[in-house]
């Protein structure tokens, strides 16, 4: 449901709206942060890494702001022909231009990366103002980046995928995931050919068949050569592989899933918890080759990206809060858990895979010290190797590991060995320090702010040469925690009392649990108190997640480690103050199947037509949604479901888009406790549906997997099929869809047409006025077909073939995109910033009219005139798909439209 009305958001702002005119706010006087903190300096000027005119210049490049850098995102075949846009339409205008005398310099490609698909800007931010150049190509990056297209990244976070030496196929794990822009990259080399072989795939098929296919791209046609020798040809060309990532916090979870959905994969699966335990996946049992079956089969992975969390003083360029907040103890608190994550990440690794382990720190506590007390843990060098990458990406100037190191306590004291601490270790342990066994750290990656203008950053790439059974930490390595409440009351209660029974008891539980001050209590952030009101229990943390490629963020969040004892178990009676996971998984709570387990009342019968997630109402529902996103709690996640490849509503499906009997009918499921088709079907890899289904109420906290397929859509005539093909998974279908469903267009003059004009009339003679396609789409049954953008030549033929989603409606076309898609094409193709046209509205308004208000009222998700198309991919047609609710019911105008029969 929508809201009622047209008024804007925010009306009592001092713009816009409807609200009254207030004064627009004064701007504070802006105040430079102050970039020195003396331990900060003190400790990197005595590490030995820099020579002294080397210290002058880390120093200086840390305290500049960080150039602005993005990366182009997709496919090959998609992301090359945008990047070619900027090199030959904005690069040579921006070169042109001269500021007092100098030329100013243009956007550069970063020399390492691949294809020159990531860039990077040093121009300052007065220059750029200046010039209309730079207006025009701000304008094309804002408009890509909404569309997808790009990703705004820091440079140094792209190295550790490109490290990882993926092939498409493999399976590959990202336990500290969020927000999302390395998983971007894994998920990109997993499917890396794919384009290309379904290409070649499905034009075979169509030769067998005596049909003819479009033609591909030039990138395309190079893909399909390379691919011929090493690709993935398993599963129809289609990758076979699956990228798993992994978060410990929920919203960060969706973060994540925010950060990857416009990549459409449908070999993505996304999982909440604690990457120090993180639960082993079983597969479906299987054969060997004595044809004996196989019970318990766990999944192993070909590659790991350890990227943890840490204290990040690397970002210090971005982030200015790092100068004031740098303690030594940041590191300390840290190195635990870091050994721990990359410890785990190695026992689920297969043997001979690879593991990276990257930070953003610079402190070796963080870096060097934690690779050589994991593989110490693992066995050895003779189980982990630290492979040597200085034959990769070339350009990438890099220093070495190091070997050697010194450690800064708390009180600023700074020592040698671990020799000269065993009096009074406090926080220290020894695997903090240099190992007694000789390994190759300077292996290791080092990457400081001077060598290429870029943040700091650590990369160490691993590789497991056999299975490992890992060493318990010794007493030596383990940070203690606090004394337990249980047994610290239990303790006092045994103490004597000598008449002062208070003074006493105070006295016992000082010397049990002596109190400790919390170093910069007083600069902690609201995430880091929340954290610690929700375990009080545990020792305060506060690392930082070193991912903030995502530049909505203007500082570091702190963000909590969460420990727990156990996995996916809530605490038992009378243990309530061991540390657990918090939030508690929602294998921990009641599932809908089983309310018999908390000793409820079974609920009544069901319709398979009900889809709301409970018997309240659907406000009701949505409100209390929205009351737990707000306050952050975990919320319940919809079951994933299979349907039988033999559904009706699947059938129906088939039958309308003549589709491919070579697609695969068995990876379609929803989202929801019946398992019916109700709003929205979705499609996963095979890999994915095997642990979806072998893993289905064994506690492991899946929070994402596939790809919106078919959405169920309003009809204006009876036996017109409702399931429209949705934006994201027209990728992975629209080769194997019939040529019944599709609509060709090879001229960029029609094209623009459509993107301008939102809903242009067919009935009467208004196909007269679409061009190329005016006479298919009169003719074309009503419902969702594919516009298949041809590649041609000529000045008004494309270059690059493309496909977008069409809906036939009774009276008109809709190009089903949404308006910042249509902006981003519209500069792209033709470098015109148009305004959008709605002669609907027009229309509608004379209905209302002439209606007298007896108008029907549906939302601009409906089928047919909507105003707003890209609520189309939101609007509630049924289901109990909670966020697209919310959304709807927060994001949507009602709009007046007179019912069409």
């Amino acid at each position: 449901m929508g809201r009622r009305g047209g008024g804007k958001r925010g009306g009592d702002r001092w713009r816009g709206g409807k609200g009254p005119r207030t004064q627009r706010p004064q701007r504070a006087d802006y105040e430079e942060p102050i970039k020195t903190n003396a331990r900060f300096e003190e400790y990197y000027n005595q590490l030995g890494i820099f020579e002294d005119v080397e210290k002058e210049e880390f120093w200086t490049a840390l305290r500049r702001e960080l150039p602005n850098s993005f990366r182009f995102t997709g496919s090959k075949g998609h992301a090359i022909p945008v990047q070619k846009i900027l090199n030959e339409r904005y690069i040579p205008e921006i070169e042109s231009i001269e500021y007092n005398g100098v030329t100013v310099e243009a956007p550069t490609p970063v020399p390492w990366f691949p294809h020159q698909l990531a860039w990077q800007m040093t121009t300052p931010k007065h220059v750029v103002r200046k010039f209309a150049p730079f207006k025009s190509f701000q304008q094309f990056l804002v408009s890509e980046t909404c569309a997808g297209n790009i990703s705004r990244q820091e440079i140094v976070s792209m190295i550790p995928p490109l490290l990882m030496d993926i092939k498409s196929g493999m399976v590959v794990l990202d336990l500290c995931a969020a927000p999302g822009s390395k998983t971007a990259q894994l998920i990109e080399m997993v499917h890396g050919g794919e384009e290309a072989r379904i290409r070649k795939v499905i034009r075979d098929t169509k030769q067998n068949d005596q049909r003819g296919g479009s033609p591909g791209g030039e990138v395309i046609n190079e893909q399909i050569e390379e691919e011929k020798e090493q690709g993935d040809w398993s599963d129809q060309g289609r990758s076979t592989g699956l990228v798993v990532a992994n978060d410990a916090d929920y919203k960060r979870a969706h973060m994540l899933i925010h950060q990857t959905k416009r990549l459409n994969s449908p070999n993505l699966l996304v999982t909440n918890h604690d990457a120090t335990m993180y639960p082993s996946i079983k597969l479906p049992s299987g054969d060997r080759s004595d044809e004996k079956p196989v019970q318990n089969r766990y999944l192993k992975f070909d590659r790991v990206l350890a990227d943890v969390p840490c204290s990040g003083d690397g970002t210090a360029r971005k982030n200015a809060n790092v100068w004031k907040d740098w303690l030594p103890g940041n590191a300390i608190g840290l190195f635990p858990t870091q050994v721990r994550i990359l410890v785990r990440a190695l026992q689920m690794t297969k043997a001979g895979g690879r593991v990276v382990y990257s930070t953003c720190s610079m402190n070796p506590v963080e870096d060097e010290a934690v690779v050589a007390a994991a593989i110490e843990r693992c066995g050895g060098p003779a189980k982990v190797h630290i492979l040597d990458c200085k034959d990769q990406l070339p350009g990438l100037v890099r220093k070495p590991g190091l070997n050697t190191w010194n450690i800064m306590d708390r009180l600023g004291s700074i020592y040698d060995s671990w020799a000269q601490v065993q009096d009074d270790p406090g926080k220290l342990v020894e695997g903090m320090f240099p190992p007694k066994e000789s390994l190759p750290l300077d292996r290791c990656i080092r990457v400081y702010p001077h060598l290429q203008d870029t943040g700091g950053f650590f990369i160490a790439v691993l590789e497991k040469k056999t299975e490992i059974r890992a060493k318990p930490e010794s007493e030596s390595q383990r940070i203690e925690p606090k004394t337990s409440i249980v047994s610290a009351v239990d303790k006092i209660k045994a103490q004597p009392t000598n008449g002062s029974l208070a003074a006493t008891k105070f006295d016992a539980l000082d010397e049990i649990a002596p109190p400790q001050a919390r170093e910069n209590a007083e600069n902690l952030t609201a995430a880091a108190r929340q954290n610690q009101e929700i375990a009080p229990n545990r020792e305060p943390i506060s690392p930082r997640k070193h991912e903030l490629e995502d530049q909505a963020d203007t500082y570091m969040s702190t963000k909590r480690i969460k420990v727990r004892d156990e996995v996916d178990e809530a605490a038992p009676r009378g243990g309530e103050d061991r540390e657990v996971h918090w939030p508690p998984p929602p294998g921990a709570q009641l599932e809908v199947s089983r309310p018999e387990a908390a000793g409820l009342p079974e609920p009544e019968p069901v319709e398979k037509t009900t889809v709301t997630a409970s018997n309240k109402p659907l406000e009701q529902t949505a409100a209390d949604y929205k009351g737990k996103r707000n306050t952050g709690q975990q919320l319940f996640e919809e079951p994933f479901k299979y349907l039988a490849t033999d559904h009706p509503e699947l059938q129906i499906i088939y039958d309308f888009y003549d589709l491919n009997p070579q697609f695969p009918r068995d990876r379609f499921m929803v989202r929801n406790a019946t398992g019916n088709p109700v709003k929205s079907i979705y499609y996963t890899s095979a890999l994915a549906r095997d642990i979806l289904t072998t893993n289905e109420a064994t506690g492991l906290k899946f929070v994402h997997c596939g790809v919106k397929m078919f959405v169920k859509q309003d009809v204006q005539r009876e036996n017109t099929c409702r399931w429209r093909i949705q934006t994201d998974g027209l990728p992975v279908i629209e080769a194997w869809v019939g040529e019944e469903r599709v609509v060709r267009i090879w001229k960029k003059s029609t094209l623009k047409g459509l993107l301008v004009e939102m809903f242009p009339k067919v009935t009467g003679d208004g196909w007269k006025e679409l061009g190329e396609i005016g006479e298919r789409v009169r003719d074309i049954d009503l419902g969702c077909c594919i516009l298949r953008i041809e590649k041609g030549t000529g000045e008004d033929a494309f270059s690059e073939r493309s496909v977008l989603p069409l809906w036939r409606s009774l009276h008109s076309l809709n190009l089903m995109l949404p308006k910042e898609d249509r902006k981003a094409m519209l500069l792209r193709l033709y470098n015109e910033i148009v305004p959008l046209q709605d002669s609907s509205k027009a229309r509608l308004d004379r209905k209302r009219d002439a209606a007298n208000g007896n108008a029907q009222y549906v939302s601009s998700g409906v089928d047919g005139e909507q105003l707003d198309s890209a609520k189309m991919d939101d609007a509630p047609h049924g289901g109990n798909d909670l966020q697209a609710i919310l959304d709807a019911t927060s994001d949507e105008e009602m709009i007046p439209v007179e019912a069409e029969v």
